[in-house]
């Protein structure tokens, strides 16, 4: 999943990605960052990896280290690195995963310094360029 989703990070396919992910497939981000929220659904989280990968201007790497597999559950601790306003900022996060058919179903992310992970992805949103809609808002008119 790392090397895919690094892949697409780059501004490599998305099909790659999406071929691990259940259709069912929930994420879950904490905190008060611009990508913080739950995710459900094989195309919302899509649009988030989207949505990392654009406030991040296809700077954000992730640097898996140790891993911690079950039967059905792996958890992953990665650290995470990405270009923002002329910064390079670093942090890391355990992403715990539940897999069944050999697909994603689950992912909820742990944050370990969730204090300076709200701060670096914040000024990401501030630095990005403008939002580009995956979906239009109910409240455009169509055009």
């Amino acid at each position: 999943m790392h090397e895919r989703l690094g892949a697409f990070y780059v501004g490599g396919a998305a099909d790659p990605v999406r071929e691990l992910l259940s259709e069912e497939v929930e994420s879950h981000v904490p905190g008060h960052s611009p990508i913080a929220g739950d995710y459900y659904g094989s195309e919302e989280v899509m649009a988030y990896f989207a949505k990392r990968r654009d406030l991040a201007r296809s700077t954000f790497r992730m640097h898996p280290r140790d891993t911690l597999v079950g039967t059905e559950h792996v958890g992953v601790l990665t650290d995470g690195t990405a270009l923002i306003a002329g910064v390079e900022h670093a942090w890391t996060t355990l992403g715990f995963y539940r897999i069944h058919g050999g697909r994603i179903t689950a992912c909820w992310l742990l944050l370990l310094d969730p204090i300076a992970f709200d701060s670096i992805w914040s000024q990401a949103r501030e630095w990005a360029a403008p939002t580009v809609w995956t979906r239009r808002p109910a409240y455009l008119p169509n055009l």
